[in-house]
């Protein structure tokens, strides 16, 4: 054969045939390498909101999100961290697919968990203190506090009385900055994580119907041992 004609051959053969690095290969689908493939989620979060989860926290909640996440029909992940006070903005609704900050808002906690702090938790009824761990979001209502979200807790002993406890998000009159301002906390409620009311209804849309939360606080023997995380 000819050496033009060997050469046009070998050329349109290169054309043809699917390249190994898998960019005409119809079984090895091209990717989009993201800038951020390196960085951690904390850290494209970092770069895109002023305050983001302490790093443990949020590492502590994504084991629940990746050990969960084929049970989940909602794809953000709350986060509620009461090691910090009721005066900051300590929840935080995170697109983790995404990388980004959703939503951040200051968060009530038990009126019998601690007075600026939340420092006692307990799963009991009538206890009116808020219960850490992690939680699966379920159903909305309309109750006596308006547009609410119920709440199921998914570890034995810590949150599992979540439901017959009532405990629900929903927005509050007690639960603003405002009114941090004038009293220098929130106010408290019977064991529910309350918003303040301007926001609770976009917060409930978010995250309603089989997202991940995970309300986090000063337990360490939580911390050492959460329930969802075991083998």
């Amino acid at each position: 054969m000819p050496i033009i004609q060997l050469t046009s051959l070998l050329l349109l053969l290169s054309l043809l045939s699917p390249r190994i690095d898998g960019r005409l290969n119809p079984e090895i689908p091209a990717v989009e390498i993201l800038p951020e493939k390196d960085k951690s989620l904390y850290e494209v979060l970092k770069a895109n909101s002023a305050d983001v989860p302490d790093p443990q926290i949020l590492e502590l909640a994504l084991e629940g999100y990746e050990k969960l996440e084929n049970q989940l029909s909602n794809p953000n992940l709350t986060i509620i961290d009461f090691t910090r006070p009721s005066t900051e903005k300590r929840m935080w609704i995170i697109n983790p697919k995404e990388g980004k900050v959703l939503l951040q808002s200051v968060v009530a906690h038990g009126r019998n968990s601690g007075q600026l702090m939340a420092t006692q938790f307990s799963n009991r009824p009538e206890s009116y203190q808020s219960s850490i761990g992690f939680y699966k979001t379920a159903e909305t209502y309309q109750g006596k506090h308006g547009y609410s979200l119920r709440l199921d807790g998914l570890e034995k002993g810590i949150n599992d009385q979540a439901r017959n406890r009532a405990i629900v998000i929903h927005g509050a009159a007690y639960a603003t900055e405002e009114f941090a301002k004038n009293t220098g906390r929130l106010g408290r409620s019977l064991g529910c994580p309350a918003l303040p009311s301007q926001l609770s209804a976009q917060a409930i849309d978010l995250i309603k119907e089989g997202s991940l939360m995970l309300i986090y606080g000063n337990d360490e023997a939580y911390i050492q041992n959460p329930p969802l995380l075991q083998p």
